[in-house]
């Protein structure tokens, strides 16, 4: 696959319509190295409710490609999601990923003590479990899943909206003065940068 369908924000100037408002999240979908492995990660042990497996033998192109979708469901209606596609599975593909140079996702409890108990069912299944870590508005626990994607259960701070709120009202300069900061950097890196020149 080429990045020639990369969206970009180049002719932002010229968009006239109007956004309507995101919900939220529907879902969002990984890879997964085996269908029933994952479902007892996520149903099993994190105790999400399984909402659909789906099988296809034919991938949306309309390619000779056979994989599954599965879903799983959240207690807010929002789904987290999985592909097992065999024919394009590899090893490397698998492995950890870095919560920072790949991607992570964060699962959101009450309290303390859900995140707590959480803490101790990991261990209790022998799931490398780390923190609880203190990022002044939300305190955070990490594992890896089966696949090797980074997962957080996360709890919210009493100061958590206050402090997101002096965030958001600064967030137009700090955003601007990272640009700035690191524009050379990704420049050297990326062509997608050099091209705007």
């Amino acid at each position: 696959m080429t990045n020639e369908f990369l969206g970009t924000v180049e002719h932002l100037d010229k968009v006239k319509t109007p956004a309507p408002a995101i919900k939220g999240f529907h879902h969002v979908a990984y890879r997964c190295r085996d269908a029933a492995e994952t479902k007892k990660f996520y149903v099993d042990l994190l105790g999400l409710r399984q909402s659909a497996a789906l099988a296809f033998d034919k991938d949306p192109s309309g390619g000779d490609r056979a994989f599954m979708h599965l879903f799983f469901e959240m207690a807010d209606g929002n789904f987290i999601a999985f592909f097992d596609a065999p024919s394009s599975a590899s090893e490397d593909v698998f492995t950890m990923k870095d919560g920072i140079d790949d991607y992570h996702f964060a699962f959101e409890v009450e309290t303390e003590d859900e995140m707590k108990a959480f803490m101790e069912r990991l261990k209790e299944a022998k799931v490398p479990v780390f923190g609880p870590i203190d990022h002044h508005f939300c305190h955070s626990i990490y594992f890896f899943d089966p696949n090797g994607l980074a997962c957080e259960i996360t709890r919210r701070d009493e100061k958590h909206d206050a402090i997101l709120g002096e965030e958001g009202a600064k967030a137009a300069d700090t955003l601007k003065a990272w640009s700035e900061k690191t524009r050379a950097i990704k420049q050297a890196r990326m062509s997608l940068f050099r091209a705007t020149d």
